[in-house]
Parts: C-alpha cells; structure tokens; sequence
C-alpha cells in the first residue's frame, strides 16, 4: 500500500489530513449503504403490492362473495344474507326452484338458501345448511347453544303478507308445512379453500369445512375480540398460503360476532 506525504507538512499534520479523509470516505460508505437498504425496502414494497395486484387478480368475485356462503359436504353451495338488505336481495334475487329456505326460529337472523344445482338435496347438506343459518343468528349472539331451525321449498317464500299487513325489509311469509331440525347446535368452523393458484376463506359448519379446507379451525364462544381473533387466524393461515395471499378483512368478515375462542386445527 502507498501513501503520498506531503513533505512540505508534518507528520502530524500529514495524519491529521488522512484522518479526516478516511472520516469523509467513512461518511460516504455509510451514506451508500444505507441508499442501498432503502432502495432494496422500496424494491421489496413494490414487489409487495404487485402480488397482491397479482392475487387480486387472479381471485374472480363471485354473486355469493357478497354473502356468508361455504360448500357444503356433497359440495352444493350454501348463501346466507349479512342483513335485513342482504336478506331480501338474496331471496329476490337467488332463491330459484329446486332450491331450500332456511332460518332459525328465533327474531334476526341470516335467510338461508341451499342451491340444489338441480340435484336431490343429502340429509347431511340440510344438517349443515341448518347449522349454519342457527349460528347466524341472534342464538349466537345471546349465548345459546342450540337453536331450532326450519327448512322450507322455494315456492313457500313469500313477499305477500296477510290482508292489512305489511312485512318489511327482509321479512317474508313461510306458507305450509315446514321441515324442522330441532335443537340445532351451534357448531362453526374457518378454514383456508385452495382455488386454482389463489387462497380464500371459508367458514361454515365443521364437516364441510374440514373437508374442503386444507387447513381449519373450530370457532367457539371466548374471550377474544373479533378483530384479534382474526389476526391470529390470519397468522396462522399465513403460514400455508404465504404472505398476502389473503386478507384480515376476509377473515374478519367470515367470523360470527364478539367473543371468540379458537379451537386447535381438526
């Protein structure tokens, strides 16, 4: 290694000098380094919010996204409204023949509808169905832990009141013999549905959501918070579908009011 002195100085003038420029080199080193962290932290939030540009993409909205929904064991697909304005949208709008109604025989809850697809509805299916619309309903809410629940065919469903009555929004009248599932427990599950290259969230009874799901977990009354409750849940699903691969609000969206416990995987 060479290093020019300048004769016309002293020794320690010379070091003093080279002092300060290793000071200025150091400087310049560490002003570099740290351009070199931020450029590669804003190459890594880009690449960040292309996947999730990505994910978005490939995730196609379905009508029933609108809904709690999940398949059932056979794989039919089960819809229940999120509101009085759900309620009445997915009846008028879904509710076709061949399909089932369903509620529970309690005051606010989800207008249930399985969709027949054409096809003789499985006593397993209509299990499922029933306790899916008895957890979205006040039962949960107010701590049962059963409820009943009645299954009705499509052409029973009726915006026509009675002489002098009125029904509102999400109200309709259940005309005939109606097919009960007494004592219907309130049994719910959140798993992670594999479709095609992407994730999604779906929640429902146990039985079929264990059987589609390659990952699940039972959901039962606790000391949790909603929004806590999912956040753990997306920790945990996270750790088989990847970063961003799903959302919290799609967890916080499939999970059934305050008060949560998470169970460990079945």
């Amino acid at each position: 290694m060479e290093v020019e002195i300048d004769l016309r100085k002293s020794v320690e003038e010379n070091a003093s000098e080279y002092f300060e420029k290793s000071k200025k080199a150091k400087r310049k080193l560490e002003g570099l380094l740290n351009a070199i962290k931020e450029t590669e932290q804003r190459a890594e939030k880009m690449q960040e919010r292309q996947e999730k540009k990505k994910l978005s993409r490939k995730k196609q909205f379905q009508w029933f996204h609108a809904f709690h929904w999940f398949r059932s064991s056979s794989g039919l697909l089960v819809v229940g409204g999120k509101s009085a304005k759900s309620n009445e949208s997915l009846v008028k709008k879904h509710l076709e023949k061949g399909d089932l109604f369903l509620h529970a025989d309690i005051q606010g809850g989800s207008a249930t509808v399985i969709k027949s697809a054409g096809k003789e509805i499985p006593r397993q299916d209509l299990r499922e169905a029933a306790e899916f619309s008895a957890v979205h309903s006040k039962a949960w809410q107010q701590g049962l832990v059963a409820v009943d629940v009645y299954a009705v065919n499509e052409g029973q469903v009726s915006k026509k009141a009675k002489s002098g009555e009125a029904l509102g929004t999400g109200s309709f009248m259940i005309y005939g013999k109606r097919q009960w599932f007494r004592k219907t427990p309130l049994v719910f599950a959140v798993g992670l549905l594999k479709e095609g290259q992407s994730f999604c969230i779906i929640a429902g009874p146990p039985t079929a959501v264990k059987k589609h799901c390659t990952l699940s977990f039972e959901i039962v009354r606790g000391k949790q918070k909603r929004s806590d409750a999912a956040k753990k849940l997306l920790r945990l699903f996270e750790a088989k579908s990847g970063k961003n691969a799903i959302s919290l609000e799609e967890v916080i969206a499939a999970l059934p009011g305050e008060s949560l416990g998470i169970k460990e995987r079945f």
